[in-house]
């Protein structure tokens, strides 16, 4: 047992069946309708909303508890504007020559391409960043680097925490992987430790927002159940 951290009383709130139900299908009900969305009205979104949103993001699980994380939320139309920009170009590199023709074919239905307008309209963007190891200074002077574990599990559990959380709020996002992202360190002014993982706008959608026809797949397709053997 760690020393370091003092135990204390789990707050669990037990809940009766009919209730659990009903909480779990009002969640599963709201993050059904949850969209990739890539038209974004530029109607202004209260900051408080996205802040606690990422809030929820930062009680998510980590190795070790060392919380991996670090959130940048960018309101600023000019950094929207550069990261814009250099996001298109590597974008535009990638569908010119990185992606391999059967990525393209995948990509094709989804209508996606090298512009990517939502990165100025969005009112938000939040970069999210992996600390892929601390630094700490030594009683020497000598900067020193502290292993992170588990660090892609846990920035990605976060990450699901804050799409679902924008979700309840009744926000729209998008889930946006410009490779390579060594801009947003670069724009963003974040230390050697930190590297992008994640860029994520957020607001609300177009009057006229539209989204491809898909749908997910079938419980039966995703689950396999290890039943327990019957009494005998």
């Amino acid at each position: 047992m760690n020393d370091a951290y003092p135990f204390v009383p789990l707050d669990f709130e037990r809940l009766d069946p009919a209730e659990q139900a009903a909480r779990l299908a009002e969640f599963a009900g709201r993050l059904a309708r949850r969209r990739t969305v890539r038209e974004f009205s530029p109607e202004p979104v209260p900051r408080r909303l996205v802040e606690e949103a990422i809030r929820v993001a930062g009680r998510a699980p980590s190795g070790a508890n060392l919380q991996p994380w670090h959130f940048v939320l960018i309101e600023d139309p000019k950094v929207k504007k550069q990261i814009r920009e250099a996001a298109e170009s590597e974008e535009q590199e990638n569908y010119d020559r990185r992606f391999p023709p059967e990525w393209l074919e995948r990509l094709a239905p989804l209508g996606t391409d090298a512009e990517k307008p939502y990165l100025e309209i969005a009112p938000f963007l939040i970069a999210v960043f992996k600390i892929d190891y601390g630094l700490v200074t030594g009683p020497d002077g000598e900067e020193r680097k502290i292993k992170h574990y588990y660090v892609n599990e846990s920035v990605g559990l976060a990450c699901g925490f804050l799409l679902a959380a924008l979700q309840v709020a009744g926000l729209a996002t998008l889930t946006h992987t410009p490779s390579p992202m060594g801009f947003l360190s670069r724009i963003l002014g974040r230390p050697r430790n930190y590297k992008p993982f994640l860029l994520i706008p957020v607001g609300y959608p177009a009057p006229d927002a539209r989204v491809p026809d898909i749908s997910k797949k079938p419980l039966e397709e995703i689950l396999t159940v290890v039943a327990s053997e019957p009494s005998r």
